[in-house]
């Protein structure tokens, strides 16, 4: 690359890059450390109104420090989020939820590493280079003499170990070494969130380029649609996506997931353990917890962006986008023949159009509510309790509630009388004071005392319930019947 295409590169990136904007922002010292504190874990989201608290109570340490901090934590979590530096998403509560984009995770592990920098070339990350320059070197070979000798020369390294293990010649790695090689580990782990949120935010503008092409490029609306209603998932199997999907799998394989968590505890377990910090250890034991958790939530988010890609090309929400974006290229097509005519934009053509539009009135002017306005000043007397009406009771509760006592005593009464007798018979000779009330009472009673008589019914009849039912006068056009089955009562209801 020439000097003069880096310098190009660098101005266009100096303006795009949210990593470049946040390091020379006016405050990036403490947007970094603000955002580092409470955003920079993997794939962390949090809600608006607990960000803003919770950057709200930094700024006042800050100030306290000697920080100029004229603005309230609402204006600088606004002017991160317009700066690139936020994400800003829907959740399921109303409050919005907030992440780092890519850049300013780049950002704040760059300055990370400037405060504790890597140690120099170690040998284990030499080694690791190595060995994968050889092992890439053997598989993208063709000639399969190589590839068999390559394999021959691991088996004979492999078996002269595992001779000099069984006679007691037994190489443990030295502690400094170990610890070496973690800190190598714990290197390339820290540098996953910044890779999930590159990842998540191409998978958007993979979404969102899916979603122009279908608008604006007629030429490639059949291709897409096809595979669209194919089933092919467009996200998956993009280059991202593959990338994501291997990974993923990786990640869900039980054995490998199981075989590294027993790995992590067992490392945690030996005696060069004991030389690494509190951080270091904890980084440890939640490696496996931290890549599951981040993974899940760009398989959940490329799922999202995929049924929302379908939801798009299935409804009718794609026609009406073609049909504004039409509108738009004609408007813009006539402007700019107007333009070449020479005609201003702000020239006066005589027509008006009527814009809908929200009255605005002075806060001034708002009424607020005065709880006086309501309060009663008058003075509260009580009054005696009216005299009770027992009957008035008794009916009130008769018209909410079947009389179940009653109707157990009418089938008693009957059974007295006349011996076994069926629900009609029942009905006969005892009114149904509460209409049909009584008659799904006497039902219900039939059905857990009376014996059925199988492919028999009968017909009943009652009068309904009004305001003198219960005088017992009854008239022909008021009578209600029903066709029932045939329950014989025996016995009395105890």
């Amino acid at each position: 690359m020439t000097a003069l295409r880096a310098a190009l590169t660098a101005r266009r990136m100096a303006g795009e890059s949210s990593a470049w904007s946040l390091l020379r922002a006016a405050n990036a010292p403490v947007a970094v450390a603000v955002l580092g504190e409470h955003l920079a874990d993997p794939q962390r989201e949090v809600p608006a109104s607990e960000l803003v608290e919770a950057v709200e109570a930094d700024l006042d340490e800050l100030r306290s420090h000697g920080f100029s901090l004229p603005q309230a934590a609402l204006q600088y979590c606004k002017s991160w989020l317009d700066a690139g530096f936020l994400i800003r998403r829907p959740s399921q509560t109303r409050d919005e939820l907030y992440s780092l984009s890519d850049g300013a995770l780049a950002a704040i592990r760059f300055v990370q590493e400037l405060s504790a920098p890597r140690s120099t070339v170690t040998e284990s990350r030499l080694t690791t280079i190595v060995d994968r320059i050889r092992q890439l070197s053997i598989d993208t070979d063709p000639d399969v003499t190589r590839r068999i000798e390559a394999l021959r020369a691991e088996r004979y390294r492999i078996d002269q170990q595992i001779s000099r293990l069984a006679v007691g010649e037994v190489q443990v790695l030295e502690s400094d070494r170990a610890a070496e090689q973690v800190g190598d580990i714990l290197s390339l782990v820290s540098e996953l969130p910044e890779d999930f949120a590159r990842l998540r935010a191409d998978l958007e503008e993979i979404n969102g380029q899916l979603r122009r092409r279908l608008i604006e490029e007629p030429q490639s609306r059949g291709s897409v649609l096809d595979e669209i209603f194919r089933g092919v998932d467009m996200l998956q199997s993009s280059p991202a996506g593959r990338s994501f999907t291997a990974f993923y799998a990786l990640i869900l394989d039980p054995e490998r997931t199981v075989s590294l968590d027993e790995d992590i505890d067992a490392l945690l377990e030996r005696p060069f353990a004991r030389s690494l910090s509190v951080e270091q250890r904890a980084q440890l034991r939640r490696l496996l917890p931290v890549m599951q958790d981040s993974s899940s939530e760009i398989h959940q988010v490329m799922t999202s962006l995929s049924r929302s890609l379908r939801r798009f090309v299935q409804s009718e929400e794609l026609a009406e986008e073609r049909q504004v974006h039409q509108l738009l290229r004609e408007a813009t097509g006539k402007a700019h023949v107007l333009f070449e005519q020479g005609l201003r934009p702000f020239r006066e053509i005589g027509y008006e159009l009527g814009l809908t539009r929200v009255p605005v009135g002075s806060v001034a002017a708002v009424k607020l509510h005065d709880p006086e306005d309501s309060a009663v000043v008058e003075k509260v007397t009580q009054t005696a309790p009216p005299p009770v009406d027992v009957e008035e009771l008794r009916a009130s509760v008769r018209e909410s509630e079947i009389d179940s006592a009653e109707l157990i005593d009418n089938v008693n009464a009957v059974l007295a009388d006349h011996g076994p007798s069926t629900l009609g018979e029942v009905l006969a000779s005892r009114p149904a004071t509460q209409g049909v009330a009584s008659v799904i009472g006497l039902v219900v009673l039939a059905e857990e005392h009376a014996a059925p008589v199988p492919g028999r019914s009968e017909q009943v009849r009652w009068t309904p319930a009004g305001p003198d039912s219960g005088s017992g006068e009854e008239t022909a056009s008021e009578e209600r019947q029903a066709s029932l089955p045939v329950y014989l009562f025996k016995e009395p209801i105890g």
